[in-house]
């Protein structure tokens, strides 16, 4: 089961990466994300979104910081 979810949550983030532009606003990106993986939680969008930054951190800088921006705000739009 656990391992399942991991498969999910990485294949949510490898459309994040595809998706995710500079400047994006989080609900956009949300929305992009869920027409593909139309099950997916935002608490997995989210976890996705990190998972997303931690393995581009070793590419472009101005990538990751817009995934950050992204992962950041979709969490605190979780928290509410």
């Amino acid at each position: 089961m656990r391992e399942r979810k991991m498969r999910e949550i990485e294949k949510i983030a490898s459309t994040i990466r595809e998706l995710a532009q500079p400047g994006m606003k989080p609900k956009v990106l949300i929305e992009a994300v869920k027409d593909r993986h139309p099950e997916a939680t935002r608490k997995e969008i989210a976890r996705a979104a990190f998972l997303s930054v931690i393995l581009s951190a070793q590419h472009s800088l101005e990538d990751l910081q817009a995934l950050h921006d992204i992962a950041h705000d979709t969490r605190e739009d979780n928290d509410v």
